[in-house]
Formats: C-alpha cells, sequence, structure tokens
C-alpha cells in the first residue's frame, strides 16, 4: 500500500496544497506546534478510525471555517485509488473511488496504517483501555465487519447504562433491563472470540520481535484476560456465561449505575519473563514490548491482508535509545513510512527518501 499524494483544505492549521510523499521514507521535520502531527493525523483518519490524539471531528477543522476536506490518491489491491474525507457539523463522510457514503465505516479496511505515536509508549504502563484500544484498532483494520461489532456492542452498552441510571426513579423499567442483558451478552460474545483469536495469532509475531530487541535474553507473551477470568471455549458458551454474569452482577451495577462486567473492562496481559510487565517491567522493557506489538501488528496486517500497511512514525524516535531506533527502522523493511521529528540534524540520519520542513502549516521540500 503506497500513498501518493494527500490534499488538505482547512484542516487544523495545514495551510490548503498538497503533499507529494516518497514511496518509501518520508521524513517531516518542524518544531513544535507547526503541523507535522496534523499531517500524520490526516493519513490516519483515512483508515476509518477517529483520530489517535482522542480529539473530536470539530477540532479537525480549521479556525473560522464550516467543514474541512482531505483527499488521498493510493496504491492498493493492484490499482490506483483514491479517497475523500468530510468533515462538517461534527460528522465525517467519505467518498471512495468516486462513490459517495454517508459515513465512514466504508473506509475501513480500504486504507490501512500503524500509527506509533508517543502515547503509545504508554500502552503497557497504563490501564487496561489503552490495551482494549490497540486490539480493536487492528481488528477493525483486518476485520472491518469488527467495526461494525464494536459499534454495535458500545451502543447497547450505552443504552443499558442509561437504563441502570433511570430504575432507581422508575423501578417499573427494572423488567426491561434483561432485554439489554441478552443483548449485551450476545455481541460481548462474539467480541471476546475476536479479540482471543487476533491476540493467539499476534503473539508468535511479538515474542519473535521482542526476542529480536532484546538479543532473545528475556521471554515475552501476551495473553487476553476477561474481567471474570472464565475462559470458556464457544461463542455460544461465552454468550451464556455473560449472560448469567450480567445477572449475577445486577445489584452492583444498579448501585453503581453502569456496566461493571463485559469485554469493555477486559485486558491484554503483557509478561516479561513470566512478569507482568506493566508492575515489574523496566522503562526499557515496557518500550521494547510496545516496539513488539505494533511491529508485530504491521506484520500481521501484511500477512493476512496481502498488502504492507504505510507506517506513521509520530515523534516517537527522542523517545527510543539507538540501538531501539535502527532495530525499529530495520523491521520495516520496504513499507512506505511517515515520520515526524524536530530538528534538521535528525532528519539528516533518514536517507534514502523525502524530506520535508513544516512550518506553520505549510510544506516544504528539502535535499
Amino acid at each position: 500500500m503506497i500513498v501518493s499524494r494527500l490534499s488538505f483544505l482547512h484542516y487544523r492549521n495545514l495551510r490548503e496544497g498538497e503533499f507529494l510523499p516518497d514511496p518509501r521514507m518520508n521524513v517531516i521535520f518542524g518544531q513544535n506546534a507547526q503541523g507535522k502531527t496534523n499531517l500524520l493525523e490526516a493519513l490516519w483518519l483515512f483508515t476509518g478510525g477517529r483520530s489517535f490524539r482522542g480529539s473530536r471531528d470539530s477540532e479537525l477543522i480549521a479556525f473560522g471555517q464550516d467543514a474541512a476536506r482531505l483527499q488521498i490518491d493510493f496504491f492498493s489491491e493492484e490499482r490506483d485509488q483514491s479517497a475523500v474525507l468530510t468533515i462538517q457539523n461534527k460528522k465525517r463522510s467519505a467518498a471512495i473511488n468516486g462513490v459517495q457514503y454517508g459515513g465512514v465505516m466504508e473506509l475501513v479496511g480500504k486504507f490501512r496504517a500503524v500509527i506509533f505515536s508517543p502515547e503509545h509508549l504508554s500502552l503497557v504502563k497504563d490501564g487496561p483501555a489503552l490495551r482494549r484500544s490497540f486490539l480493536d484498532g487492528a481488528l477493525c483494520q483486518l476485520r472491518p465487519v469488527y467495526a461494525k461489532l464494536l459499534f454495535q456492542y458500545n451502543r447497547v452498552l450505552q443504552q443499558r447504562n442509561a437504563l441502570l441510571k433511570d430504575i432507581p426513579r422508575h423501578a417499573e423499567l427494572l423488567d426491561t433491563l434483561e432485554i439489554w442483558d441478552e443483548k449485551l451478552a450476545q455481541r460481548g460474545a462474539r467480541l471476546i472470540m475476536e479479540r482471543s483469536k487476533y491476540v493467539c495469532l499476534l503473539s508468535e509475531p511479538a515474542r519473535r520481535v521482542y526476542e529480536g530487541i532484546s538479543g532473545a535474553r528475556e521471554q515475552f507473551s501476551i495473553c487476553y484476560r476477561t474481567v471474570s477470568g472464565e475462559e470458556p471455549q464457544t461463542e455460544e458458551q461465552w454468550r451464556q456465561y455473560l449472560f448469567d454474569l450480567l445477572g449475577r452482577s445486577r445489584r452492583e451495577d444498579l448501585s453503581a449505575g453502569f456496566t461493571t462486567v463485559g469485554p469493555h473492562r477486559d485486558d491484554l496481559e503483557i509478561r516479561v519473563d513470566e512478569r507482568q510487565a506493566r508492575s515489574f517491567g523496566s522503562q526499557g522493557q515496557q518500550r521494547s514490548c510496545v516496539l513488539a506489538l505494533k511491529l508485530a501488528e504491521a506484520e500481521l496486517l501484511q500477512t493476512l491482508s496481502g498488502e504492507a500497511p504505510v507506517i506513521l512514525l509520530d515523534d516517537v524516535m527522542s523517545e527510543l535509545d539507538s540501538g531501539r531506533q535502527d532495530f525499529l527502522l530495520h523491521q520495516l523493511g520496504e513499507k512506505q513510512v511517515f515520520l515526524t521529528c524536530c530538528d534538521p540534524e535528525t532528519a539528516a540520519r533518514y536517507s534514502g527518501g523525502g524530506r520535508f520542513e513544516m512550518e506553520q502549516g505549510r510544506l516544504t521540500v528539502r535535499q
């Protein structure tokens, strides 16, 4: 998968224009708050996901403008393709190869990328929400149907939580809770099965990458952990188990005002030498774990989709020592890479591609 052109209009602080990247390495350098991350974010949005910075859609539109427009030309599935993304009235819509869609769900699986930002270095040491987000984001690109399943689960979860808050004031609503329990259990069972299968697939390439980083001195492993600790074998067993679990947790849920059990509380357990990396890993080990997971994600995307994803590295090189930097770049091989950094001296280290300076939202080609 290769990006040949990105154009932008009224997107954050980026000046109206276009970006013609190199098919391999692209280094975008410049001082902070000039627009480097905005450029990578614009590319990432074509995966169909939300901003990797957690920004609301309304924040993506330039100040004083009503709408933003992005267009990308890329080579995928052995042909040239294009996609247009419009952000207006706090909503995104997309067009792919001239066909207009009301939302962005159709983008999922069309353009694949792996993003690595400083926030991801907290993937190991922070709480489980970031690790669930990592799994969900990877699965959405690999299996577009998963994105719809995740949306359905979250919608049912929101509705059940709203009902839990209403029941103390309207006791007659209690009898309707079982309906939402069934819906949540059905979708939750599928969610857990999909995540578990993906973790099994991710485990071996991640272990191999970590072994390369550590020089085979340390052992790396991952495991999907449900909040209940149970491990039924089939989707139907999971559905029944979750349904029963929601029933047993009803009193606690009503007291808390939200759903306390389910895949929205699960975690990806990461271990180094049989010890939890979150609690016992050094900072270097934790960063090696993140590298292993991200590089394994890219490898798995390429293996299962048949195409290498685009790699987005947002100012992460300064956070890694030289050994991990070299290992990361070596592992990326022939993939198209977009790398941001602050100073031209750092940018000069990465040869064999395009170098671009970003200043006040404007890109300039540098030799």
